[in-house]
């Protein structure tokens, strides 16, 4: 059997499927459209409907620079798929309660496709996946819905997805694409496709375990940097140290890493590392450095809403109903993407002490909050009377509040507390407006 060929692919007498259209799959799908003929499938109706209404929520594809030389329709009919012959899987890969891989959503993507599988096609995973899944549990289950045999009948291949939501500078364009192949033909086809629409060049792994393995500790690599940072945010603020003076200082030597403390949240760098070390301690070994990296980490929360506290109870503040303000719940600055934010973890700690917990987010939407995090956003102009103000998430829009504008939300403006996550304000400004400014 003879898989599909580029030539078939770029005359557009095959298509190409992706599936998922999220932050990664509906950018992915507007590149191919401008070289290729491409479906693109998502099991939300609701999602489809906004896409042919030309609206994407996530803010990842501007639909005004999506002209009609992009050759692309988007469908909730899964049998779409079975008129492609690429088709690929960019579906999430999140952990459940108890921090364990959630392989639902790749499991169901992989019935799905094989089920409208045909003869000749290739399927690549963009799915962030512990090394040997895609080979392991994907592989089989198109197997099973197709009757088809991987090897002989269709291929499998692999690409990782480098897409960071809300940057407008690292693109899918402008980021080297890792591909692999199960065979020397699946990984040159591989190679061309993504080629046409990746500038920044292609790199050829040797084997689909390797491409996952790469994925995997690209993020795990960061996450163990920022989980430095934040032990020594709590070290040095256990000596009254100023953790960002610290590291603005040492970052004077030209080799010194440029990270900083924070919440790490989100469905990559928070959710990643767990994938490696289930597949580690699966394996018998466990992954010290790892875990000791993410329960710091996945502390931070804990840690921020205690240090508010303090803070308040050291202002002669009563905690029980006192009206604190939390400003962003996105997992990061300037995306409207709610998973797996920690934010959460403050306004839970918080609301624990009895606290009255306002929550303003300028990129969210408040249905998803309610629905998804039982989260009430509420108008910035709700945020008075406030005993204390906790500067979560930096969306752009929170830029232009000045420290004087600030303490006018206070309900007694001579004890206004600013907690800054992100170093986001000027601390100076705070100083001279005589603002108890803590800064993680």
């Amino acid at each position: 059997m003879s898989m599909i060929t580029f030539d078939r692919l770029k005359s557009g007498e095959d298509a190409i499927a992706v599936v998922g259209l999220g932050y990664v799959g509906l950018p992915l799908a507007v590149a191919l459209g401008r070289h290729f003929r491409v479906v693109g499938v998502d099991v939300s109706e609701r999602r489809v409907a906004e896409l042919n209404d030309r609206v994407d929520r996530t803010n990842e594809v501007d639909f005004s620079t999506v002209g009609e030389d992009v050759n692309l329709t988007f469908t909730a009919d899964l049998s779409a798929l079975s008129e492609a012959r690429l088709i690929l899987v960019a579906v999430p890969t999140p952990i459940d309660e108890f921090r364990s891989p959630d392989l639902a959503p790749v499991r169901s993507a992989s019935a799905s496709v094989g089920k409208h599988l045909s003869p000749g096609t290739v399927v690549v995973y963009e799915s962030t996946v512990y090394p040997g899944l895609t080979e392991e549990v994907c592989v089989p289950i198109l197997e099973a819905g197709s009757g088809l045999k991987c090897g002989e009948d269709f291929c499998v291949g692999y690409s990782p997805e480098r897409i960071n939501p809300g940057d407008k500078v690292h693109r899918l364009e402008t980021i080297v694409k890792v591909v692999a192949g199960q065979d020397e033909a699946t990984g040159r086809l591989l190679e061309a496709v993504y080629g046409t629409v990746v500038t920044a060049g292609i790199h050829r792994a040797p084997d689909i375990r390797t491409a996952e393995a790469a994925k995997v500790i690209e993020n795990t690599q960061r996450d163990l940097n920022i989980a430095l940072m934040n032990e020594l945010a709590l070290i040095f603020d256990t000596m009254g140290i100023d953790t960002l003076d610290v590291l603005e200082a040492a970052g004077t030597k030209w080799n010194f890493l440029p990270f900083r403390p924070g919440l790490v949240g989100g469905h990559c760098i928070g959710v990643d590392p767990y994938y490696l070390t289930f597949k580690a301690q699966a394996m018998g070994l466990h992954p010290h450095v790892i875990l000791a990296g993410r329960e710091i980490n996945d502390t931070m929360g804990k840690f921020i809403a205690e240090a508010t506290v303090k803070k308040l109870i050291q202002g002669d503040c009563k905690i029980k109903g006192a009206r604190i303000g939390v400003l962003g719940l996105t997992f990061k600055e300037n995306v409207p993407d709610l998973r797996n934010t920690r934010v959460v973890d403050i306004i839970e700690e918080l609301d624990d002490y009895g606290a009255d917990v306002l929550v303003h987010d300028a990129q969210a939407d408040p249905d998803e909050a309610r629905r998804e995090l039982g989260t009430d956003l509420c108008a910035l102009d709700e945020m008075r009377g406030l005993d204390a103000l906790i500067l979560a998430v930096p969306h752009d829009e929170y830029r232009s509040l000045s420290a004087g504008e600030l303490k006018g939300w206070f309900s007694d403006p001579g004890k206004a507390l600013v907690v800054d996550v992100k170093g986001f304000f000027d601390r100076a400004g705070m100083d001279a407006e005589n603002v108890a400014y803590w800064r993680l």
